[in-house]
């Protein structure tokens, strides 16, 4: 079997002498794992970077196989981050979150909006904020979309102030306010899909999608949120 693709590195293990295990997030097979031969060696090793783009041909004797890589380098991000620590914790946690996607299981709908947030990821004013976007882009593909569209409680689309923990569905601004201290702040800039936002809607926002994230995704699995996406926030409220 054989098929050829294009994807994203995200991790990269060590298999045997020299060899490699790949983990990577191609646009059309999902999150894909395969061996390169030599993967470990002085020639190849610095390509291999999470986050750099590849072409992609994947063969095996049987679809069950882990199955060789072929890679060929697209894009080269990664040299560009080895001295950013918000750019790195921000890749950590999305290789964090990718890795919880079921193996081989397509997802064509996180692969562009991948590149889109790879391309700013070392921007302080636009990181915080897409890695927000992008996280409710994962809940959403995984079955456990925000409804940030009208209120919950009377279907008004205007002055969506709130979101509720137990539904995960947006509330008013009036119907909000008996229960705010209860409720997650809506944070301007997931309504408006700004590629910007201010810090305390970034904090705002980072909450939200925390809470979903691990009640959804890391809680079942007996897994916290990665530390380096607290890391990742707390430099953001730095920046």
């Amino acid at each position: 079997m054989q098929w050829q693709d294009e994807g994203v590195l995200l991790n990269l293990r060590a298999h045997g002498e020299g060899h490699a295990v790949a983990e990577i997030l191609t646009q059309a097979h999902g999150r894909h794992l395969g061996l390169v031969r030599g993967g470990l060696s002085r020639r190849m090793r610095p390509s291999l970077q999470s986050g750099n783009s590849f072409n992609v041909t994947w063969n095996a004797r049987l679809e069950s196989h882990l199955g060789n890589y072929t890679l060929d380098l697209a894009t080269e991000r990664a040299g560009g981050w080895l001295y950013s620590s918000s750019s790195l914790q921000a890749l950590s946690t999305l290789t964090s979150h990718l890795h919880l996607l079921a193996e081989r299981e397509p997802h064509p709908e996180l692969y562009e909006p991948l590149l889109k947030l790879l391309d700013v990821i070392d921007d302080p004013k636009k990181s915080a904020a897409a890695v927000i976007q992008y996280e409710l882009t994962l809940l959403q593909a995984l079955g456990f979309g925000l409804d940030l569209e009208r209120c919950a409680a009377t279907g008004e689309t205007e002055n969506l102030t709130h979101v509720s923990p137990r539904t995960g569905r947006a509330v008013g601004q009036q119907a909000a306010a008996p229960y705010a201290d209860r409720l997650f702040r809506l944070p301007d800039f997931l309504r408006s899909g700004e590629d910007m936002a201010i810090q305390p809607d970034i904090a705002d926002g980072a909450r939200l999608t925390g809470y979903f994230l691990l009640e959804h995704l890391y809680a079942p699995r007996g897994l916290f949120l990665p530390e380096a996406r607290t890391s990742f926030f707390k430099t953001a409220k730095a920046a």
